[in-house]
């Protein structure tokens, strides 16, 4: 890989903010905003000690899931006293896009322009510029550091294990060691195959929701029944003027990947039905219930991401998982002129995908409707993983939960 071009340091204290290049093949060209922050042992003993010599940390920088949401602040994340406990200093970067470095909302594209380039612009936020930012961090962080602590340990949840993998493949040098938990980056399987898959899980894991909530298959059906009672497929108008259809209803399985979440979906079904109990239709404290468990508009780099997973150029994702879940007959509520049925089959919801009807559903996500339709359609995406280097590498690695998606 090209060396990565030296940053312009803004600021240091537990925060670190750094200027760098939004586009790394032109170094020269404008730079976005950058935002870490580091979490180290704090101790203050009662007799301090003025013979004790410090001994300096290594770096665990923290990849998290997403992609589109920052990091949550140091004492709010459950790793960091774990991990200062075994002897790292942590790094919570905010990936380019999200949290408070350069964050990209609908508002924020409309500043670059129309549709066009509001589709050219995200396209510089995959893994292979996150991680290009990463060394950034990590040459800065640890500049006058010796040899031995210039390395850092890297820690991948969900799409930071695709990260991870991405980063390994280009920038080995920089890895001592590495924890992934809960997801892996595909190397050869392209979306389709890799869509295919996610479904059989997603179909397991409604069975097993059913399975705890029998009640709710007759429940979630009646609540489906009455939107389009009441909203028609246009569907019902959310408090923050988005849309609530059964499409939309139907995504809320993301949740059941949580601890927890098939009790908050079970939930939040139990207040939608209550409401058509008592009044006929749905109050606002239940749509502003189910408007906070799904707020796909307030990170739109995920809503758009459907492309981040595609490993080389000759393939477009073109809403992979919206044409794969088309031909399962298990998901018919995909089909716009869907009418439910009478049998006593449960509806099963999707999972983490995206689809285009999220743009027409989503107040936040409607404005850049036309530009997520051309990232759909894009096929000349560079490649995120090396395969050969990936063999070679020899650092230790800890799996910390199951791998998807291979």
């Amino acid at each position: 890989m090209d060396p990565i071009p030296p940053a312009q340091l803004l600021s240091k204290s537990e925060a670190h903010v750094r200027a760098v290049p939004l586009d790394y093949s032109k170094p020269e060209s404008r730079t976005i905003r950058l935002f870490a922050r580091t979490a180290t042992r704090y101790s203050n003993p009662i007799v301090p000690s003025t013979a004790a010599k410090k001994v300096q940390p290594p770096f665990l920088v923290f990849f998290t899931g997403g992609p589109g949401a920052g990091n949550p602040a140091p004492q709010e994340s459950p790793i960091t006293s774990f991990m200062i406990d075994y002897g790292y200093d942590i790094v919570y970067l905010d990936y380019r896009g999200t949290g408070n470095s350069s964050p990209i909302s609908a508002e924020t594209l409309e500043l670059i322009g129309g549709p066009t380039e509001q589709a050219q612009y995200p396209r510089l936020f995959r893994a292979d510029a996150l991680v290009k930012d990463c060394e950034v961090v990590r040459q800065c962080l640890t500049d006058n550091y010796p040899p031995e602590l210039k390395k850092w340990t890297i820690f991948g949840q969900s799409f930071g294990g695709a990260v991870s993998l991405n980063y390994f493949s280009f920038y080995p040098e920089g890895v001592r060691e590495c924890f992934i938990t809960a997801g892996l980056g595909s190397l050869r399987t392209q979306p389709e195959e890799l869509y295919a898959r996610m479904y059989k899980r997603v179909i397991k894991r409604n069975k097993d929701y059913y399975a705890k909530y029998p009640a709710d298959v007759g429940l979630v059906k009646d609540v489906a029944s009455h939107i389009r009672k009441l909203g028609g497929q246009e569907g019902i108008l959310l408090p923050t003027a988005g849309r609530l259809t059964v499409q939309r209803l139907m995504t809320l399985r993301l949740h059941f990947g949580g601890d927890g979440g098939f009790d908050r979906i079970h939930d939040l079904f139990t207040k939608l039905k209550a409401d058509l109990d008592i009044y006929g239709f749905f109050t606002r404290p239940s749509l502003h219930a189910f408007e906070q468990s799904m707020t796909w508009d307030i990170v739109p780099i995920y809503a758009m991401h459907d492309s981040w997973m595609v490993n080389g150029p000759g393939i477009a994702s073109n809403w992979t998982a919206d044409r794969v879940g088309k031909t399962l007959g298990t998901f018919p509520w995909l089909a716009e002129d869907w009418q439910q049925s009478s049998d006593n089959e449960p509806l099963y919801f999707s999972g983490g995908m995206l689809y285009p009807f999220l743009f027409d559903t989503y107040a936040g996500l409607v404005k850049i409707k036309e530009a997520a339709q051309l990232i759909a359609k894009f096929d000349d995406w560079p490649y995120l993983y090396d395969e050969k280097q990936l063999a070679k590498n020899e650092f230790p690695y800890t799996l910390l939960a199951l791998m998807i998606c291979l």
